[in-house]
């Protein structure tokens, strides 16, 4: 389990012998510095002594009145990592388990010594951390972590040599840089807001026994004209992977462990064992013993990858995107799975696949909107090569690749974050120079970036290059791109025009347009009509979320159902401008809505509740633009997506619903208008001409229609949203085949209840 830590500065004098009668007495004797009920027997334990530990519960925390067991989950903070934990999180072992003393208040004795206690050999012990918990975890005697400082005479941290400062090569990037002769610089930028940096720098890894030394292969050069400490080893076999640290500073007395931000590959000894052995091999995530925390790994000579397929995006203004979680989206949970589906979603029609989130992110279940290492591809779903194989075989078929990324913000395992990091206040410094400390708008979660800094906007623009190049992508959706702002603002005043906002995002998009002009740039944007219409006219595409009006139609109310907000002529937004959606994943499934509160038999009888479904896909797919699906929608997945604290969990699979004829008949109808959309092209580009009634004066009686019209061709569709058969409705001219069934038409058309006719001028 991952502790979320705050830690504590100050310590003030604690006495053996606190009374535990009750809790008031507690609170008046124990120290204004630690969490209230935490006492000790030394006021500075030492290594080679016993510790008694007390914890009296005060009546704010959850174990006071509590009648079961509570144990001691604790460990030696080495390098800011958690050392000879001697039991998991959940875990109950004796050795761990606190005496009851009454009336709130339990102890345990760490002895014959700390050192003994622990078995900590030769690893010097200067400080313990310290969490009092229930049996399962659930409930915590203090709601923050607590840390003692202990003296350890015997063994002594590193101590580091004076700083070495040298220029780097010419040509050397921050990051892991292979040179021409085999040789590899490492470069991590180490300056604060204030201009200053840290007392020293080293790398460990396999290549010196993760050992510091003050010597040529351990100790980094300070280049102070780039902020910059490097360090160029050789002799390295090229064919061998290595993993690897850097070593720096001093935070609160413990040195600072960090992976390199620009890995392409890290290990995470929390999380990588639970990646199953058919997605990510174990031999190529072994963890060294001398790591701390998550380490980077790399090779000289890299595993090729061949690609077999040519592929460019042709027409972004027409896409068909299908929006989709690994996670969720097979029984594997992996880009295997997912690969066995491609199929299945070339004959559905679209021409587009979104992956949600698959940079590095903490932990392996996860949507991914947590990243923290942006260069990585996240082992949870495969390795590198399973991830380009992938994207290849989209290619293969036609369908573009486009990743969903996170620049708002990212968790405090990003590198970047644990360089400069408020052990109190478990936060990015006041000196961090590409985090904010706290977010100026109010939709951030983690940390977050501040994206006025100039070595933010390169990191970004470096990591867009890098994923267009290396991952042969085809594009971006950019995630809470209105928090790229550092303008402070409210859920009021958020979405107003914000020039900065613009002139950012605007420079990350001719980062992209200059190595894949023909990459599309999605933005997750939802503010001001002006702000939006500019991005647009720039090139970049917006989401438009029409969940709410598909939500209320597909139930089968009228009341604020009106369709009009999906069509870019609604507000003189540019031909193409928005990607519109009935549902994503941030919000409700209309299936579900429908079966929960629709209209009589809408809720009561799958038959008619697919029918209402296939009448909204109609009049969705068949407006010109950009659209995009979100995974099972074409099925009428009916799972709820859950409430805000449970919306990310891992949802059911039914894959079998495609085999039932009422769910794979609105598959067909999604695939039949997706169809049309690739045969009769035209009537989807911008000089067609274009009209709809769709308002919420236009529902049963007098229908919704739409007509699509480009020389010769002309299209008509007419959905009856109500539980009544409206018509005879008079065809408009040219008119001639219903596009569903092929069957002729002329003069008048009645359309049953729940009922769809989509009519064109030419032969389905």
């Amino acid at each position: 389990m991952k502790i979320q830590v705050i830690y504590l500065l100050l310590f003030s004098c604690v006495f053996w012998g606190l009374s535990c009668s009750d809790t008031e007495s507690v609170a008046q004797t124990a120290p204004v510095d630690v969490p209230e009920g935490l006492s000790f027997s030394s006021e500075r334990p030492d290594a080679d002594q016993p510790l008694t530990i007390t914890f009296k519960a005060a009546k704010s925390s959850d174990l006071y009145g509590y009648k079961g067991d509570v144990y001691l989950h604790i460990g030696i903070v080495n390098e800011e990592a958690w050392l000879f934990v001697p039991a998991e999180w959940n875990e109950n072992i004796d050795k761990c388990k606190m005496t009851s003393e009454g009336n709130n208040c339990w102890s345990i004795s760490l002895s014959p010594s700390i050192r003994e206690w622990f078995a900590s050999g030769e690893t010097p012990v200067n400080e313990l951390g310290i969490v009092i918990r229930n049996e399962d975890g659930t409930k915590k005697g203090t709601d923050t972590d607590f840390y003692i400082k202990v003296t350890d005479n015997k063994y002594q941290m590193f101590q580091p040599a004076p700083i070495k400062e040298k220029a780097m090569p010419a040509g050397t990037r921050e990051g892991i840089n292979v040179n021409a002769d085999y040789s590899v610089t490492f470069a991590f930028y180490d300056k604060d807001k204030n201009g200053k940096h840290k007392d020293f720098a080293h790398i460990v890894g396999d290549f010196n026994d993760w050992t510091p030394a003050n010597d040529e292969t351990s100790q980094m050069y300070r280049d102070n004209a780039n902020g910059c400490w490097w360090i160029t080893l050789t002799g390295l076999d090229s064919d061998k992977e290595y993993r690897f640290q850097y070593y720096t500073g001093m935070r609160d007395g413990e040195i600072i462990r960090i992976a390199d931000a620009y890995s392409e590959k890290i290990l995470d000894p929390d999380n990588d064992k639970y990646i199953p052995e058919s997605v990510y091999p174990s031999s190529e995530r072994v963890y060294p013993e001398g790591g701390r925390g998550i380490v980077s790994a790399f090779k000289i000579n890299q595993e090729p990858y061949s690609w077999r397929n040519e592929f460019s995006l042709k027409d972004k203004d027409n896409l068909i995107i299908y929006e989709l979680l690994l996670r969720d989206f097979t029984e594997t949970s992996d880009i295997s799975g997912a690969l066995g589906k491609l199929d299945y979603l070339k004959s559905l029609g679209v021409n587009a696949i979104e992956l949600m989130p698959v940079q590095e992110f903490d932990g392996n279940d996860s949507w991914g909107y947590n990243p923290c290492f942006y260069f990585a591809l996240d082992k949870a779903y495969g390795t590198k090569n399973m991830y380009k194989r992938f994207i290849d075989e989209c290619h293969a078929r036609g369908l573009a690749v486009i990743f969903d990324v996170v620049y708002n913000h990212a968790t405090g395992s990003m590198p970047f974050a644990k360089l400069y990091w408020n052990r109190t206040d478990n936060k990015t410094a006041e000196n961090n120079p590409w985090f904010n400390v706290d977010a100026p708008h109010p939709y951030s979660v983690f940390h977050d970036f501040n994206h006025e800094s100039e070595l933010v906007r390169s990191f970004v623009k470096r990591n867009l290059e890098f994923l267009l190049d290396e991952y042969h992508i085809d594009g971006f959706r950019f995630d809470l791109t209105k928090g790229l702002t550092q303008r402070e603002c409210t859920e009021a005043t958020v979405a107003d025009y914000d020039a900065g906002r613009i002139r950012i995002l605007k420079e990350y998009y001719d980062v992209v347009a200059s190595v894949k002009p023909e990459a599309v740039v999605i933005l997750e944007h939802f503010c001001c009509d002006e702000e939006e219409k500019e991005l647009a006219g720039y090139g970049m595409k917006l989401w438009r979320d029409a969940n709410n009006a598909y939500c209320q139609s597909g139930m089968g109310w009228k009341e604020y159902s009106d369709f009009s907000c999906l069509y870019t002529g609604t507000n003189s937004m540019k031909y193409g401008g928005y990607v519109g959606f009935m549902e994503s994943h941030d919000v409700e499934r209309v299936a579900y809505k429908a079966l929960t509160y629709g209209n009589g038999a809408i809720a009561k009888n799958l038959s008619v509740r697919m029918s209402q479904l296939a009448v909204n896909a109609a009049f969705c797919f068949t407006v010109p633009g950009p659209k995009m699906i979100w995974q099972f929608g074409e099925l009428g997945y009916d799972v709820t997506r859950g409430t805000e604290d449970n919306k990310m969990e891992k949802k059911p699979l039914h894959w079998e619903y495609y085999t039932e004829p009422e769910r794979k008949g609105l598959y067909d109808v999604y695939a039949r208008l997706l169809n049309l959309r690739v045969t009769h092209k035209d009537l989807f580009q911008n000089d067609a001409i274009f009209s709809w009634n769709v308002t919420e004066n236009y529902w049963s009686t007098t229908p919704r229609s739409l007509t699509l019209k480009n020389g010769a061709e002309v299209m008509y569709v007419v959905g009856n949203f109500g539980d009544k058969e409206t018509g005879p409705l008079l065809l408009p001219d040219g008119i001639k085949y219903d596009y569903m069934t092929g069957r002729e038409l002329e003069g008048t058309v009645s359309v049953p209840a729940h009922g769809l006719l989509l009519a064109t001028s030419f032969q389905p």
